[in-house]
């Protein structure tokens, strides 16, 4: 099952971000006019209503027919520039933490092989899971990985509120960004943004371990397609600012891969010579436990012995019986 998890996680947020937009679509779709209540409301109001005055002036300052789209690009850079130190730190974060990994991975496959046993005890199971929560919390690894969805979830409302300044403008509906309409779904923005979305993939797995790869490899499908469905469920607008966004990903990966990465590798070096890591499993230890007798068929031996010596009782009884 937790080989799954990562999908899963994934396809429901895929699936929450499209459920979010139709249902922005639909309720655009109903009344020209902004929302006025309710959580629609309130998104225009706090971000749809000054994204709407900002592009609409700095399409005016830009000039031209592509003017809107200019301004979303712009939109996007702001919003991605000041995310970056969080995104960055979070980054930083998560290459610690496959970098440690690297360092546990010897221990964590002796765990790992010992769980896939099928003669396994209760007692077995949850000697090993204990074993694996000492290493994480003694080694200063986290379970999560280090990395969070938060950059994401803050896109939402934006691109919510994105999607409602042009919409809720007749100015920025009727606009197009190299002929391409943004108030309508853009197959064109949609490819670009999807092969974005891959290269970022792609860049992240330079420079760790086959292991490390082989766990991260669903990303280079997923998030291209979380990418590609989303994409092709909001307007031309929303698509762009998804576009841009994920170009600002590519620029981000190359900073992480290329600078962070290295850096990081050389601060946990550092680290581990000062502190090396702690050894929680061995291999004599995992063969002791799979060898040792467990409390459970300690038990069971136990109370069959007990019912055995019942029965010789009870029938040394009976047969006293019949003699009397």
């Amino acid at each position: 099952m937790k080989k799954y998890r990562k999908y899963i996680s994934l396809i429901v947020l895929c699936l929450a971000v499209m459920l979010i937009v139709t249902a922005c679509s639909q309720t655009t779709k109903s009344s020209t006019l902004p929302p006025q209540g309710g959580f629609y409301g309130w998104i225009f109001n706090l971000i749809g209503q000054p994204l709407q005055n900002i592009m609409l002036r700095c399409s005016t300052l830009i000039g031209g027919a592509n003017g809107a789209g200019w301004a979303i690009i712009l939109m996007t850079f702001i919003v991605r520039m000041v995310l970056l130190p969080l995104m960055l730190n979070q980054q930083k974060k998560a290459t610690t933490q496959q970098e440690k990994m690297t360092r546990v991975q010897p221990q964590m496959k002796l765990i790992q092989e010992a769980m896939k046993r099928k003669d396994l005890t209760q007692e077995q199971q949850m000697t090993l899971a204990g074993w694996q929560r000492e290493l994480y919390s003694k080694n200063n690894l986290s379970l999560t990985g280090g990395m969070g969805c938060l950059p994401l979830l803050i896109q939402f409302p934006i691109m919510i509120g994105i999607y409602q300044a042009v919409m809720y403008s007749s100015t920025l509906a009727h606009s197009t960004f190299f002929g391409i309409s943004l108030s309508e779904r853009s197959l064109l923005v949609t490819i670009m943004a999807t092969i974005f979305a891959f290269l970022q993939g792609y860049l992240s797995l330079i420079g760790i371990t086959p292991e490390q790869k082989k766990q991260m490899q669903y990303m280079i499908l997923m998030n291209p397609l979380m990418t590609l469905f989303i994409s092709l469920s909001v307007s031309g607008s929303v698509a762009l600012y998804w576009a841009a966004g994920n170009f600002f990903s590519v620029i981000q990966q190359i900073i992480v891969t290329f600078i962070i990465m290295p850096k990081v590798k050389q601060e946990v070096d550092t680290e581990l010579q000062n502190e090396p890591l702690k050894e929680i499993v061995t291999k004599d230890k995992i063969a002791k436990l799979l060898s040792s007798p467990t409390t459970s068929s300690q038990t069971n031996e136990q109370t069959n012995q007990l019912h055995q010596n019942l029965r010789n009782r009870n029938k040394g009884k009976q047969q006293k019986h019949y003699k009397d």
